[in-house]
């Protein structure tokens, strides 16, 4: 299975720690690669072969005190 792009969008950040909690949340779910965190763009920017990590990756989000917008 091929590796997909997944943007998922993001309240509550406002400085660059926040984006940080973020980013280490993100890369602690395994299958979850090439992180990368806008805090500008409010998003979250990741690779996975396995599209049910995104679901992952928004409960991670939610735990670490942020917010995800549809």
């Amino acid at each position: 299975m091929s590796l997909q792009d997944i943007s998922i969008n993001i309240e509550g950040m406002s400085c660059s720690h926040c984006s940080g909690t973020v980013q280490k949340a993100l890369e602690s779910i395994n299958g979850v690669v090439d992180v990368q965190v806008d805090l500008k763009g409010k998003k979250a920017l990741f690779k996975t072969d396995d599209l049910s990590r995104v679901d992952q990756a928004k409960e991670a989000i939610v735990k670490a005190g942020f917010s995800v917008v549809s």
